[in-house]
């Protein structure tokens, strides 16, 4: 069976200034093609202590993926860590600092002399391509085993990850006639996890393969199938084949499997459709577009955004009544639709959302508490407002909202032909 360990570099990790999410993200998505990860490390700028985790790393796995330290400053010391590890030389690599001198150039500036550095590889290992960064990732070969350094910045190690590593490890755990345990996700929305468990039932059983099993986010309940073969096909066979068995028992709840989110999706209907989209936030501050526009291509569909958290910018900005703040207060349903119409109207989009609330910690009275939301969404196909009530803190609360919004529009929108 394939194992794998991830070595995370910096101080910056070690003293809580980052969070390690790469760590979580690589272990995630290696399971995903048969990769189990068996240990991980996260050590300090040191090249002794890289070295040192990387030696205990390579007798643990036969795939070792690091991030971090391949950046141009002094701390970034990985290189010199696999160098010394490898017992060879660095080697400057002129066609590396072309491409590092032209990045530079795309951008307007003058290459720092310090990013010279990143054009040097150890001897005999080979660069993966950093389409969006500086710093390019290194592949090398010790022992048989295969050593992947990525950087620390998660936008480049993920990019990179995908397009250069993950299929190298998915052709090498199909041709390894191994047994093989994979991963794989169904996302869901509309009821809580033990709702879902239920609904699942006996599929849960612990003595299963696929094993199920369940995490909850902020609303949206995701579904691991975690299934072992004798091989990489019959894993990918049984976990797909309860994939589409758990799809269809929770029908409209799925909004995706794998690693589509709920923008993702609500994004590629509106696309589909040829439909746009504009939102008009209160206590979400914003959130929601954020989200939205996470999403590659999202100006196709997104064409407006307001954050009116004031009164009077609700008013002014989206043409809500002062009567309805005065008489209903701005968190209610009556300003809720309000700010949805007058969102729709002003953005002339197909669809329009509209949220206000008290995400707290404080502002909450009896009648109206923390945690009281108004979702409105307006369109030609469907016009709703409604009420929720999420028990949480501040910032899951304004998350709950985005997400709730955003799956009030995936059912509407389900529902066109």
């Amino acid at each position: 069976m394939s194992r794998a360990s991830i070595v995370t570099i910096g101080n910056e990790i070690l003293s809580g200034i980052t969070v390690n999410t790469n760590a979580a993200y690589l272990a995630d998505r290696l399971l995903t093609v048969g990769i189990s990860t068996v240990s991980g490390f996260t050590v300090e700028d040191k090249i002794d202590s890289i070295v040192r985790a990387l030696k205990v790393a390579l007798e643990d796995a036969d795939i070792i993926i690091t991030t971090g330290g391949l950046g141009p400053t002094s701390d970034d010391i990985t290189r010199e860590a696999l160098a010394r590890f490898l017992g060879v030389k660095l080697e400057l690599k002129k066609e590396l600092l072309e491409k590092i001198e032209d990045f530079f150039v795309r951008i307007g500036r003058q290459m720092p002399a310090n990013n010279k550095q990143q054009a040097y590889l150890p001897a005999g290992t080979s660069a993966i391509e950093n389409e969006i960064g500086t710093a390019p990732g290194i592949r090398a070969v010790k022992n048989e085993k295969i050593i992947f350094c990525l950087p620390g910045v998660p936008a480049e190690m993920k990019m990179m990850f995908e397009s250069s590593v993950l299929e190298e490890l998915a052709q090498m755990v199909k041709q390894s006639n191994q047994p093989v345990t994979v991963l794989r996700k169904v996302n869901c929305f509309g009821a809580g996890e033990s709702t879902i468990a239920g609904m699942l039932e006996p599929l849960c059983a612990r003595d299963r393969n696929p094993l199920i099993n369940f995490t909850a986010d902020c609303g949206v309940v995701t579904v691991h199938i975690v299934a072992i073969g004798k091989d990489y096909n019959e894993a990918i066979r049984l976990a797909e084949a309860e994939q589409e068995k758990i799809v269809e028992r929770l029908c409209e709840l799925v909004f995706g499997t794998d690693q589509r989110s709920l923008a993702e999706i609500v994004g590629g209907r509106l696309v589909e459709l040829g439909k746009t989209i504009a939102v008009a936030e209160s206590c979400t501050g914003g959130l929601l577009a954020e989200i939205i526009t996470e999403i590659q291509g999202a100006s196709s569909y997104f064409t407006h955004g307001w954050i009116t958290y004031s009164n009077d910018a609700k008013m002014n900005e989206l043409g809500v009544g002062v009567d309805l703040i005065n008489r209903y207060g701005a968190v209610s349903a009556e300003v809720a639709e309000a700010m949805a119409k007058g969102a729709r109207a002003r953005a002339k989009t197909d669809v329009s959302i509209a949220i206000t609330g008290i995400a707290g910690p404080s502002g909450g009275t009896e009648q109206k508490p923390v945690g009281l939301v108004y979702i409105s969404v307006d369109s030609s196909f469907y016009s709703r407002t409604r009420m929720f009530k999420f028990a949480s803190d501040r910032a899951s609360i304004r998350l709950r909202s985005a997400n709730m919004a955003l799956n009030i529009v995936r059912l509407a929108l389900q529902k066109l032909t």
